[in-house]
């Protein structure tokens, strides 16, 4: 087994004597890489961002920005990264010759006060900028930041509420970063104003090469192991011989467990680069999305031909943590608030679990048990997540929050109806967030079926729907605001459908 090793802004160092936990950062500022920033330790703030190499959806590679804080070193094990000041050309005595133009911009527009969050916002914006397909469907931003086109150009991946500036960026690729001082108009404005790679960038020139393949990793210390196993069937037979493993994809939740609650685990098994765990694949009856693809990639790749998941994704989180997330990790860990798990129910999907012994697929509507507890047994994986086909044609994902975006939700309700001849055929409604487990609306879906899509029908369904669940009071929101807002959601859907028909 080969010594892990990390190549970081060129220079390839070993890993050791890092801690098989030692986050990105840790390692990165250990070494004196001081741009990369600590503000949250949990992947809220992005002054922590770096950009990794990573399998490109357009082009061989893709400069993908991720959270240093969540990502344990180990897991960058023959990888290639760039930090904030590998971004710059060096000139003598390591001293840089150069901004690169994101930076310029920044300087220039006065994007940057204090200097904190420069760094992470640099990286989030280098990302952008090396996006292959940022420039091949702009919009047209105004003086407030409204925009105009499609705002769903292809890979941008925003969405609803999309902002896209003339340049094509889209500014939901920083809204995992956040800055205290410059109210966001100048950061806005350099996104804006920044170009084109040119043809002799070499960060650009580097998309045109693959990225260094996943390499087999076994990292022990002090009695911990970080362990990459290189096919399906050798991390399940590890699962079956150590089943205190704890299996990590994107680490967007296990980091937080290490940074904020200082968990430890003797043994770590990552699976986020699984060849089989990679895998999208588009059948007559189904589709089929890998368990460890990123959230971004999957939004990517589907390019919008799932409505309701496209509806999910700006939604989910920020760019930089979809960057990582998994579908596999947002189901595995089985949270009752969880964004996916509600729009997955309203589309009937099921998982794919696999052990050493064989495959199962469970329905999500029967996958969850109870609080943060599901079907899947020890040494199980999640290989795969299926959507049955065809799809609804109306579908909805109302996320209910304090923030807009980058938030967690209070509500989550996904909805997809076939409604026909003005009479609902199907109806399957996803809850989040009003019950121990995600939850599939029952009661509510027999009320609308086999009645008129009209008012009176929404609203009975909607004093059922306010009575599914049982909602309680905490910190984001009461039993009474849940409740209320379910019922609310419904109404709002069978407005907006009605306004659209009418239009």
């Amino acid at each position: 087994m080969v010594a892990a090793r990390i190549t970081v802004n060129g220079k390839e160092t070993p890993i050791s004597p890092a801690a098989p936990h030692t986050t990105a950062l840790d390692f990165l500022r250990e070494r004196g890489l001081t741009g990369t920033k600590e503000g949250c330790a949990e992947g809220e703030c992005g002054a922590c961002s770096v950009l990794v190499a990573r399998p490109g959806v357009n082009k061989p590679t893709d400069w993908v920005a991720v959270n240093a804080c969540l990502v344990p070193v180990a897991a960058l094990d023959g990888q290639e990264v760039i930090t904030s000041e590998g971004l710059a050309t060096a000139g003598e005595s390591g001293r840089p010759a150069a901004l690169h133009p994101v930076q310029e911009e920044m300087a220039v527009r006065g994007g940057s006060q204090c200097g904190y969050c420069t760094p992470g916002f640099i990286c989030s914006m280098a990302s952008e900028y090396y996006r292959p397909d940022r420039c091949a469907h702009p919009d047209t931003a105004d003086d407030t930041g409204a925009t105009t086109g499609s705002g769903s150009g292809t890979g941008s991946g925003s969405g609803s509420g999309s902002e896209h500036g003339p340049n094509g960026f889209d500014l939901h690729a920083l809204s995992g970063n956040l800055c205290r001082c410059t109210g966001y108009r100048p950061i806005r404005d350099a996104a804006f104003a920044v170009g084109t790679p040119t043809e002799n960038d070499p960060m650009a020139q580097r998309r045109e090469q693959s990225p260094p393949e996943p390499v087999a990793t076994e990292y022990t210390r002090d009695g911990s192991a970080f362990l990459r196993p290189s096919t399906l069937a050798d991390a399940l037979r590890l699962l079956r011989e150590r089943p205190d493993a704890v299996v990590v994809a994107g680490s967007t939740d296990w980091g937080v467990e290490v940074n904020i609650r200082s968990r430890r685990a003797n043994c770590v098994v990552a699976v986020d680069r699984l060849p089989e765990l990679r895998e999208l694949r588009v059948e007559s009856d189904h589709i089929e999305i890998g368990a460890a693809q990123t959230l971004t990639e999957i939004e990517r790749r589907l390019d919008g031909s799932v409505p309701l998941l496209a509806e999910l994704f700006p939604q989910f989180a920020s760019r930089l943590i979809r960057n990582s997330a998994t579908l596999g990790g947002n189901l595995g860990t089985g949270s009752p608030i969880g964004d996916s798990p509600p729009v997955l129910l309203a589309l009937e999907a099921s998982v794919v679990l696999a052990d050493a012994d064989g495959e199962r697929e469970v329905p999500l509507s029967d996958y969850f048990t109870g609080y943060r507890q599901s079907v899947r047994r020890p040494g199980e994986l999640i290989r795969a997540v299926r959507i049955p086909l065809p799809l609804s044609p109306v579908a909805a994902f109302h996320k209910i929050a304090k923030r807009r975006f980058d938030d967690i939700s209070s509500v989550a309700v996904a909805f997809a109806l076939d409604i026909e001849d003005g009479i609902v055929r199907k109806a399957r409604i996803g809850l989040g967030g009003v019950a121990a487990t995600p939850i599939r609306a029952l009661d509510t879906e027999a009320a609308l079926e086999g009645e008129p899509w009209a008012a009176e029908t929404v609203e009975a369904a909607a004093r059922v729907l306010r009575a599914q669940g049982t909602p309680m009071d905490d910190h984001r929101a009461s039993a009474g605001y849940r409740s209320a807002m379910l019922g609310q959601s419904l109404l709002k859907l069978y407005a907006q459908t009605t306004e659209a028909g009418s239009s």
